[in-house]
C-alpha cells in the first residue's frame, strides 16, 4: 500500500516561503493499495495537483472520500480536472447532512453555483456520482474496505479505515477527543461522561491495529483551552490515540496554519519532550509530496 501527501495544512491554504518544507495546500491525500486501487482522502486545495498526475492515464476512475464539508477539505473539488473531461468519473463518498436535509451532493451543488464558480454542474463533461455513506457500514473500492468511523467535529466527520490485503490506514479528517460539557458538580456530568466514554472506545476500536494512523493534530497543549470546541485535536491526544489503538505509524497533520515550518518542528520537537510515553511510537509530520510505501 501507499499513501502521498497532497495538503497538510489546516483551515486555509498558506503558500509562502515560511511553509515550503511540509507544503502550504490544505488537506488531501492519496492511497492505493497494492492492485493500483485509488482511494483519495478529502479535497482541499492539494487534491488540484494530485488530479494533474492523475490526467496521464485516462479515462480517470476516482472515488474520493470527504470526511467532512468544511471549506478546507472541500475547496479543490471544482477544480478536479478528470471533471472536464468526457469518459472520466468521479464518485464522491460523504455524510448526509441532517441540518439541510441533503447527502454528500450538496458538497458539490453548493460550490459549483455561478455565484461561486464559473462551471455549473451541469456543463461538467466527466460523470460525477454520489454515495452517502453510514457509520460503520463499509463499501469497497477495488480489492479494498473502507469504514467511516463517526468522529467528534462541529459537523457530521467520518474518519475514514482503509483495509486492503492485510494492511490498514485510518484518517481521520478533522477530530476533537469527545469531551464532557458538564462540570464535575453538575447533576448530568456522570451519565454524559458514560456517553464520552463510548464515544471514545468506539473511536480507538475503529483505529486498532493500524498500519498508519494519520490524524489532526492543529494544536499544542497550550494552545487547546482557547480552542475547546473547535473540533481540533492536539499533539497529546494524537500520541494518546496512537498508543492505545496500537498503531505502528502515526502521522501528525492539519498543521495549524499560521505556523512556519521552523514553528512546527519547534513545537512538535516540544511535544515529544512533554510526552515521553511517546517515545516508543514511530511519529512523524506530514510533508506534502511525501511518499509511504508499506
Amino acid at each position: 500500500m501507499k499513501i502521498k501527501f497532497w495538503g497538510v495544512r489546516g483551515s486555509i491554504a498558506s503558500p509562502g516561503p515560511q511553509t515550503v518544507r511540509y507544503g502550504g495546500n490544505t488537506t488531501c491525500i492519496e492511497v492505493r493499495t497494492d492492485e493500483d486501487d485509488i482511494i483519495i482522502l478529502d479535497a482541499g486545495t492539494g487534491i488540484f495537483p494530485l488530479s494533474q498526475s492523475l490526467m496521464t492515464r485516462q479515462p480517470v476512475h476516482a472515488n474520493i472520500f470527504i470526511t467532512h464539508s468544511h471549506w478546507d477539505h472541500i475547496q479543490g473539488l471544482p477544480f478536479f480536472i478528470p471533471n472536464f473531461v468526457a469518459g472520466n468519473v468521479l464518485r464522491l463518498h460523504g455524510a448526509y447532512d441532517p441540518v439541510s436535509g441533503q447527502g454528500v451532493e450538496q458538497v458539490m451543488s453548493v460550490q459549483l453555483q455561478y455565484s461561486y464558480f464559473p462551471v455549473r454542474e451541469a456543463e461538467l463533461r466527466g460523470r460525477v456520482e454520489y454515495v452517502t455513506l453510514t457509520p460503520d457500514e463499509s463499501v469497497r473500492v477495488g480489492s479494498a474496505t473502507i469504514t467511516p468511523c463517526l468522529l467528534n467535529h462541529p459537523v457530521i466527520n467520518y474518519g475514514y479505515r482503509i483495509e486492503s490485503n492485510g494492511k490498514s490506514v485510518f484518517f481521520t479528517g478533522d477530530h476533537e477527543p469527545p469531551y464532557n460539557i458538564y462540570q464535575p458538580g453538575d447533576l448530568e456530568y456522570a451519565e454524559y461522561q458514560h456517553h464520552v466514554n463510548d464515544r471514545d472506545a468506539a473511536i480507538v476500536r475503529g483505529m486498532q491495529g493500524v498500519d498508519v494512523l494519520i490524524i489532526d493534530t492543529s494544536y499544542t497543549a497550550a494552545e487547546y483551552p482557547s480552542k475547546i470546541g473547535w473540533g481540533h485535536g492536539t499533539y497529546a491526544s494524537s500520541f494518546d490515540y496512537a498508543s492505545r489503538a496500537g498503531a505502528k505509524v502515526l502521522y501528525c497533520t492539519h498543521h495549524e496554519p499560521t505556523r512556519s515550518d521552523d514553528a512546527l518542528e519547534a513545537v512538535f520537537r516540544q511535544a515529544l519532550v512533554e510526552h515521553p510515553h511517546a517515545t516508543g511510537l514511530d511519529i512523524r509530520l506530514a510533508v506534502e509530496g511525501q511518499v509511504y510505501e508499506f
